[in-house]
């Protein structure tokens, strides 16, 4: 019953990053597509979090935490050039 839900959930992801990545493609504002690559790394975090538990493993622990850490400055950095238009503002003061 437990690996049927999880396939399920690979499937249901499979179908998240497909659009997710049709949409960071095709949006038609750039938000759109900043969006959309949000939440590819969201998604994809979650894809390898299942797949780890129907493997019964731990090897993609480190995976998920760098994808996590990417996804995190990604988000940040791209909201910061939109705002402002420059990503490191060295005149802060």
């Amino acid at each position: 019953m437990l690996e049927t839900v999880l396939v399920t959930g690979l499937v249901i992801f499979s179908i998240s990053l497909l659009l997710c990545i049709w949409r960071a493609l095709k949006g038609p504002t750039l938000w759109d597509r900043v969006i959309a690559l949000d939440s590819f790394g969201l998604n994809l975090i979650g894809f390898i979090g299942i797949l780890m538990i129907l493997q019964s493993t731990s090897a993609y622990a480190e995976v998920v935490l760098v994808l996590g850490i990417l996804a995190f400055v990604g988000s940040v950095a791209l909201a910061k050039f939109l705002e402002r238009g420059v990503v490191i503002d060295r005149d802060s003061h």
